[in-house]
């Protein structure tokens, strides 16, 4: 083929290419434009669920008085050390009432708090009247502390074994403690360690306070035979999942 016509030939096929590449550059634009606006309405329909989503949880909290990432704090905290939560979900908002409403604000003293978790019963215990700054809580687990600090930072929140009270607190107390509710797991522990703990509550509390203690289990946690200890059982609280009871121990 002479010179010339290869000349004409490759500008044909530059001109090609170069179509080629405005139809390519106007399909890949087009592309993009259908590929943003399938993003923008795949974007809205999830915010959209997400708010539906969302509405549902909110209204799940206000019905069962728990939040839900309180829930995932709680379950977490749970999977990685059962024996030392105790339970599977902080308290129920009627297990929570029940168990501040044996605490008298009127009575002066501190309230000392045994496994607070995230905070349902020490929430409980400001709506019963409680002021905050009057509350001493106990936790093991360092994320809760972190998130009662948060939400009570008039409080006194201490980081350590419960079940080693007068070591933790004792030095603490200006004056004599009016109560202390406790959310700690009593049965996973020996009933010497249980009696331990309920003497040097009362060692730390004035003399006929209440030391209140839930549980799942149908009998009480403490044995009912104790020299000039006497106790109260409530109703079994089937509105908390699971059903529970509080009992109140006092020393006379």
């Amino acid at each position: 083929m002479p010179l010339p016509a290869l000349e004409v030939l490759e500008r044909k096929i530059e001109r090609q290419i170069r179509l080629l590449e405005i139809k390519r550059g106007a399909l890949g634009r087009k592309i993009e434009r259908e590929i943003e606006t399938h993003r923008r309405r795949i974007g809205q329909k999830f915010e959209n669920q997400k708010k539906k989503f969302e509405n549902h949880i909110r209204r799940f909290e206000q019905k069962n008085g728990v939040r839900i990432d309180d829930e995932f704090r709680f379950f977490r905290s749970w999977m990685e050390k059962p024996l030392a939560i105790g339970a599977v979900t902080p308290s129920g908002r009627a297990l929570a009432r029940t168990m501040a409403s044996y605490v008298d604000p009127e009575i002066a003293g501190p309230i000392i708090e045994l496994g607070p978790g995230t905070g349902p019963v020490t929430e409980a215990l400001v709506a019963q009247g409680i002021e905050p700054a009057r509350l001493v809580l106990v936790e093991f687990n360092p994320t809760f502390c972190r998130l009662l600090r948060q939400r009570y930072p008039k409080a006194t929140v201490v980081q350590g074994d419960a079940y080693a009270l007068d070591r933790l607190v004792g030095l603490l107390l200006r004056e004599p403690a009016a109560a202390v509710v406790s959310g700690l797991p009593l049965f996973t522990k020996p009933l010497r360690t249980r009696l331990r703990l309920l003497y040097e509550a009362f060692n730390l509390m004035t003399p006929g306070a209440p030391f209140i203690q839930f549980t799942y289990a149908a009998y009480s946690p403490i044995p009912r035979a104790l020299d000039r200890i006497t106790l109260h059982a409530s109703e079994r609280i089937w509105a908390n999942i699971p059903p529970a009871r509080v009992w109140v121990y006092r020393k006379d």
